[in-house]
């Protein structure tokens, strides 16, 4: 099939586009992290702002229910309207960290689908495009949080810097080292296997990034250490209950993602599996995983403990995207693919 080079470059415009509005939302999201109080003090202004007791207004006869004849027949004044409270500059700078982040989202999305249009294929592969995808499945992970948490967790948008973080570190290595040009993917990946096997993994990957960082920040939390950075994060509790909670969802998407592929290495190669070295550390970091859900149930492993194993199956959902495609030789070399 030819490619339309206008589709591609589009493709790639919308990409860069994508990852300058990141680093924009990232900013944003720095400075309501630095501005932001810590708890300690949101409590004490809060207490500071507190309307005084009903039973201490005034000291007026109309407050101790007497009345005069000068105000007997003077209506009582109208209950004055609380006014709504102004936004501190912490939560202006993150409210609009969030609408960069939802339009960086947008350009991003319309990248991946441009660059399908432009191959007329899926448009997972080769590395850059995976990669490409992996942080967008992350972004819409955490947007997806941020919604779902947004009236019941104070603070937990200032995790956004450290989620942006590896996101644009991953963006940048993908516009540069990993770019590959717009092209047909070779006779092996065409089958529809390569839209539920690499989808599947694409999208658990992604999700993955955000109970891994949560879980980093938890045990920073716990530690205390820096005391000026760990106290605006929010609760370790909160840390903890995050990195679960996406956890739980991501998991079985990538069980799903490892049983597909095995299926469709046998429809490829006449066998299920064959411990190829991507096929090895996928089932590791499956095990890594498994081991972490089960942590989370078992007493003295389920925080601190817990979060170590997470952190490490993060660990090795990386090494098996870069080291794996890129240094080591096996059967999924020929496309890069994670």
């Amino acid at each position: 099939m030819p490619v339309d080079p206008l589709l591609s470059e589009y493709s790639d415009l919308l990409f860069k586009g994508a990852l300058t509005v990141y680093v924009l939302a990232m900013a944003f999201y720095a400075v309501e992290y630095v501005s932001s109080r810590t708890r300690v003090r949101e409590a004490a202004v809060e207490a500071a702002h507190e309307p005084a007791a009903v039973g201490a207004r005034g000291t007026g006869s109309a407050d101790l229910g007497v009345v005069s004849e000068e105000n007997a027949d003077v209506p009582p004044p109208p209950p004055a309207k609380a006014s709504r409270p102004s936004r501190s500059r912490a939560d202006r700078f993150g409210r609009m960290g969030v609408s960069l982040t939802v339009l960086a989202v947008l350009l991003h999305l319309g990248s991946i689908v441009l660059r399908g249009l432009a191959t007329t294929r899926w448009p997972l592969g080769n590395m850059y495009e995976f990669t490409s995808a992996v942080c967008l499945a992350a972004m819409v992970a955490w947007l997806v949080v941020l919604q779902r948490t947004a009236k019941r967790t104070r603070g937990l948008r200032k995790l956004g810097v450290f989620l942006l973080a590896p996101v644009l570190i991953l963006m940048f290595l993908a516009g540069t080292v990993l770019y590959a040009q717009a092209a047909p993917v070779v006779p092996a990946l065409r089958s529809y296997w390569l839209a539920v096997h690499v989808t599947t993994v694409t999208l658990a990957s992604g999700l993955f990034f955000v109970p891994g960082v949560a879980s980093i920040l938890y045990l920073m939390k716990r530690s205390g250490k820096p005391a000026g950075f760990t106290a605006k994060l929010p609760e370790a509790d909160v840390l903890d209950r995050l990195a679960y909670r996406v956890t739980v969802v991501a998991f079985p998407m990538y069980t799903f993602a490892v049983i597909a592929g095995a299926i469709w290495a046998e429809a490829a190669w006449g066998r299920f599996w064959g411990w190829d070295p991507k096929e090895t550390v996928a089932f590791v970091a499956w095990v890594i995983y498994a081991a972490y859900l089960h942590a989370r149930a078992t007493a003295g492993w389920r925080h601190v403990g817990a979060a170590w194993i997470n952190i490490l199956g993060l660990a090795a959902i990386i090494f098996n995207l870069f080291f794996i495609n890129m240094v080591v030789a096996g059967l999924h070399s020929y496309a890069g693919l994670g």
